[in-house]
């Protein structure tokens, strides 16, 4: 019974997966407009970005308040390797992946030993202290004012239109979805979700909790560098406020309302809190107001999440 349960999950997810590929494909056809396809790409790239914090928080269960300075690093390293040191875009993007790796791993020995809000917290202060290293090197990374990226090129040309950029970020992201599909029915996902219904009860089946959520911990920051770097990459300019502490809460509040257990939950999430400002443009002063008042809604008749909620919706109708 949990076999065909898990075969099902895994159908599902590839056709939710199949069907997003379609969408990126036709998406260009329905409009072909600059301004679409760079707000699809911004919405591809932050969806990324959400899918790892969707690992560390839907599969084990741990909360991080610090996703955005991974983002930050990420998007940091692209900026500064190829313009103060001359290291080529791409190493440059590939060394803020590793440099992420590394970090996540010294930090999350010792503070994925905390629980709650205590880790909640801790992250927060890692994000924290990153703003403030990039916000302080002024001769690396500009202060808060920000700076340019170099661009990616092709054949001797800068990747710099957004098509370009829409189909890359669009292929990201779907790589990005598969493998997350892929680790939650692993040995690896399956140890996660041990943990996140109880670590006492995974420990004594002889999962190495310890271990298993320092893996969840280094993966997230893996998508959340990847996710800085192209955004950086595609913006062709990066300021502090990627890895400031309101970026890491818009990543926490992509995951929860989308659904926290389910990568599909991740990009709805990031498209919703990506897409209200643009079109809620026209109603500037009230903007903030009304993504708040959305989120809040969205939290109170929605607890699940938006994709979980509409697949129990589907389900109880089929059963009917």
């Amino acid at each position: 019974m949990k076999r065909m349960k898990k075969l099902d999950d895994l159908h599902a997810g590839l056709r939710a997966l199949a069907f997003l590929a379609a969408l990126i494909v036709v998406l260009p056809l329905l409009s072909g407009s600059n301004y679409v396809l760079r707000i699809a790409a911004l919405v591809w790239i932050m969806g990324l970005g959400a899918i790892g914090l969707h690992i560390l928080m839907g599969l084990a269960g741990q909360i991080s308040l610090g996703h955005a300075g991974f983002f930050g690093i990420g998007a940091y390293a692209s900026a500064v390797l190829p313009s103060h040191y001359g290291v080529p875009t791409p190493l440059a993007a590939l060394a803020g992946i590793v440099a992420s790796t590394v970090i996540a791993y010294l930090v999350g020995k010792p503070i994925l030993r905390l629980k709650g809000h205590y880790l909640a917290i801790a992250t927060l202060g890692f994000s924290l202290l990153i703003g403030l290293v990039i916000t302080s090197e002024v001769a690396l990374t500009g202060g808060p004012d920000g700076t340019d990226v170099s661009r990616l090129t092709l054949a001797g040309s800068a990747i710099t239109s957004p098509f370009a950029w829409y189909w890359i970020s669009g292929a990201l992201l779907l790589l990005g979805i598969a493998l997350a599909i892929a680790l939650r029915d692993s040995p690896t996902g399956r140890a996660l979700r041990a943990i996140l219904d109880s670590e006492v009860a995974a420990a004594s089946m002889g999962v190495d909790v310890a271990r298993r959520k320092l893996q969840a911990f280094v993966i997230a920051a893996v998508y959340a560098a990847v996710a800085g770097s192209a955004l950086a990459l595609m913006n062709g300019f990066v300021t502090p406020e990627v890895a400031g502490f309101m970026t890491s809460v818009e990543f926490v509040a992509m995951v929860v309302i989308g659904g926290v257990t389910t990568p599909f939950g991740a990009l709805v999430g990031a498209a919703l809190l990506t897409l209200l400002p643009q079109l809620l443009a026209s109603f500037h002063d009230y903007q903030d107001i009304a993504v708040g008042l959305i989120i809040m809604l969205a939290m109170i008749f929605l607890r699940q999440g938006i994709v979980p909620a509409i697949g129990h919706l589907f389900t109880t109708r089929s059963e009917q």
